[in-house]
């Protein structure tokens, strides 16, 4: 691969990250705290391909000369360019966030919080499936007693049919994401779709389950209303050890 090629692949790839840190797209790969760092390391990338370009010209003119007494050239194989298509995809193509496959397959993450927050007098309190799961649990629930909360997440059934409200939560990036589940009971749709996302509107319950994957305790949240939603732009929990 020659030093253009290689240019070019380092100009698109720090291209890429800076267009992913300039729009939602990097929200699928890192949490979005890490926004500033990629739109970093797009800047070094792009600024290494011109800078090697640069240098790569005015070797070139130093040896014009050289290359010409020699009577040949060297050509490198043309194949190498297709290294610059994945990039493209990178560019054009959003993955799709972890769903419903990954979150049965893993066991629930849920993790016990290190405080318990007062919450708002809002109602209904909107909390982050890994809020309502950590107080439901650890907390036996003694600040959601009375009051009537708001989560939002994917669906996924577990394998005896038992519907859950799913969010995958990130230590850094998606390749660490790890799902919460929050079991629903209650006033729910009567056909269930994995992957759907639904905002949920319930109480709380002492009822749990075991997580059959790791054996690790998942609430339940008896709702009284559940309507679908749009996936959200960040569709990650970045609570999860915050």
């Amino acid at each position: 691969m020659n030093r253009q090629a290689q240019s070019a692949v380092l100009f698109l790839l720090g291209a890429s990250l800076l267009h992913a840190a300039t729009t939602d797209l990097y929200l699928r790969y890192v949490k979005q705290g890490l926004r500033p760092l990629v739109l970093v390391a797009g800047a070094v990338l792009v600024a290494a391909a011109i800078a090697t370009v640069w240098y790569e010209r005015a070797r070139a003119c130093r040896h014009k000369g050289r290359e010409a007494d020699e009577g040949h050239t060297h050509h490198e194989p043309r194949v190498a360019w297709l290294l610059v298509l994945p990039l493209f995809a990178l560019i054009l193509v959003a993955p799709p966030a972890l769903g419903s496959y990954s979150a049965t397959r893993t066991g629930t993450a849920l993790q016990e919080p290190l405080a318990y927050p007062a919450l708002p007098a809002a109602d209904p309190l909107p909390l982050s499936v890994v809020d309502y799961a950590g107080r439901a649990v650890y907390d036996h629930g003694r600040t959601l007693r009375g009051r009537q909360v708001r989560l939002t997440g994917f669906l996924a059934l577990d394998r005896d049919g038992t519907p859950y409200l799913v969010r995958m939560a990130l230590n850094c990036c998606a390749a660490d994401a790890q799902p919460v589940k929050v079991a629903l009971t209650g006033r729910i749709p009567p056909v269930l779709q994995p992957d759907t996302w639904l905002q949920i509107t319930g109480t709380y319950t002492p009822r749990r389950v075991e997580d059959p994957v790791n054996g690790r305790p998942i609430p339940f949240i008896d709702a009284t209303e559940a309507r679908p939603v749009a996936e959200p732009t960040d569709p990650y929990d970045e609570s999860w050890n915050s």
